[in-house]
């Protein structure tokens, strides 16, 4: 049940909503976390064992956090133990089989011959992100940042809160634990999150979805067929989709969230507006980059120990930001190319983009769609096929031939999703709503997008984020 459809807008979210506001104050919590559990049940019904996982994983994290709250000599076991525990199931579901079908090949390449059967299971929903969540609240207990939660019911709620469980943002305890136990509903909060939903189902529905099939189409014509023109088109719209699909979901999170008395972060600030790639990654899924920051980067010593240790540390930091989003070489090859592009600016590159603000907009317009096609196509070889049609003059081969044409045919089909897209990821149109927000006009327009998304959902444009796959 995704967010952006009939089933969640109208039959499980006004039931829950109902029963959440009638509920007595000591009582919104279980509330809350029963109705996470009955979301995220709906989520996995065919596959019933990962809501057991996904309950084991709540009980789990809760006792071994009260476990290292006390005596001193054993804290750091189970840290240990959490740890190994959370990540062995992230391994096991989401790299088992990347990692098995490599080992057969490195052996093959050895010339051992040996037959090692491939585990792929279905990956759980959300696990990526719940795993990220208990770590994190275990660590926090054991560097004493946090005192652990005693209640069993608030700690499930903080793992399972339905409106960040399955694409985040990624909620850390310490955000949160003043909100757990006294938060207010009011008027005013439901009314800013209804319309934060609102905002954000439309970017979703009537933007990200739009401008996705024309990346689809590109995919479904072949890389080998499609001319320069088209493929950088093809870029263009799969960087506009997969930012629109997931803030949208972000904000959505963030108006559901408010909605129920909680400050949820933020998780997008413009990015496409940044002067260097150092500067995305700080505006873009903020929350996974200060997990990294906080629980990867800091740790190993940040900045603090070297120029050599930094660049160490800024390395695994990417690697692992490749490997979290997928187990395949084209993310690990995406997280070393944007470690790359980030140390080049750190050695002095950056401090020209910031100052020559026009170069630093034409590096970035030109180095980010480049990033995420290396983030979207899976395949090595077709990452190379694709290179080669954004750059048909480093071909060799006569199968990379320039072919012109066909971008235009695209252009015309969606060329009011592309120009939605490129004004509404520039502040303007945010700028604009803030001024006009308690107007009669804004409801008005909020309520038109509202309807216009449910139309769109009811003809089935109501597409899987993204980001559920990682």
């Amino acid at each position: 049940m995704v967010f952006s459809s009939i089933d969640f807008i109208f039959r499980f979210l006004p039931v829950f909503f109902l029963v959440y506001v009638i509920c007595p104050s000591g009582w919104k919590n279980l509330c809350l976390f029963a109705g996470s559990v009955l979301f995220y049940f709906y989520g996995v019904k065919d596959q019933p064992l990962y809501l057991l996982l996904f309950l084991a994983s709540i009980w789990v994290n809760y006792r071994i956090g009260l476990k290292i709250s006390g005596r001193k000599s054993k804290r750091k076991k189970w840290l240990v133990t959490g740890c190994i525990y959370n990540f062995f199931w992230l391994i096991l579901f989401k790299y088992s089989g990347f990692l098995l079908q490599n080992l057969g090949q490195l052996l093959a390449w050895m010339g051992i011959s040996a037959q090692i059967p491939v585990f792929e299971p279905a990956l759980p929903i959300g696990i990526s992100f719940y795993t990220f969540q208990a770590v994190s609240y275990l660590i926090d207990v054991y560097r004493r940042d946090v005192s652990c939660e005693r209640s069993f019911v608030n700690f499930g709620m903080y793992i399972s809160m339905f409106p960040q469980l399955i694409a985040g943002p990624i909620v850390t305890y310490s955000s949160v634990r003043n909100q757990i136990g006294r938060r207010k509903l009011s008027l005013s909060g439901i009314e800013e999150g209804l319309r934060e939903f609102t905002i954000g189902l439309g970017l979703k529905v009537l933007i990200a979805n739009q401008i996705g099939g024309l990346w689809k189409n590109v995919e479904a014509i072949g890389f080998e067929s499609i001319s320069t023109q088209l493929a950088w088109l093809g870029l263009i719209a799969f960087s506009l989709q997969i930012y629109f699909d997931f803030y949208g979901y972000s904000l959505m999170a963030k108006g559901l969230g408010s909605m129920m008395g909680f400050h949820l972060p933020d998780n997008f600030a413009h990015p496409y507006m940044s002067l260097s790639v150092t500067e995305f990654w700080r505006r873009w899924h903020m929350t996974l980059g200060n997990w990294f920051r906080d629980y990867v980067y800091v740790p190993l010593g940040g900045n603090r120990k070297g120029k050599l240790k930094t660049f160490r540390n800024l390395l695994a930091v990417w690697v692992l930001t490749g490997f979290w989003h997928g187990a395949s070489w084209n993310f690990i090859l995406w997280g070393l190319v944007l470690f790359f592009l980030i140390f080049i600016e750190k050695l002095g590159f950056g401090k020209i983009l910031t100052r020559i603000r026009f170069l630093g907009h034409l590096y970035m317009l030109f180095v980010i769609p480049l990033t995420w096609m290396i983030f979207a196509v899976t395949d090595l070889n077709q990452i190379m096929i694709y290179f080669y049609r954004l750059f048909p003059f480093f071909g060799q081969n006569e199968k990379y031939v320039y072919f012109a044409g066909d971008y235009l045919k695209y252009a015309g089909i969606y060329a009011v999703s592309l120009c939605a897209g490129i004004i509404f990821m520039t502040p303007v149109p945010r700028k604009i709503y803030s001024r006009w927000k308690n107007s009669a006009a804004s409801a008005l327009v909020l309520l038109a997008v509202f309807w216009g998304c449910v139309y769109c959902m009811k003809m089935g444009m109501d597409d899987p984020f993204l980001y559920f796959r990682f």
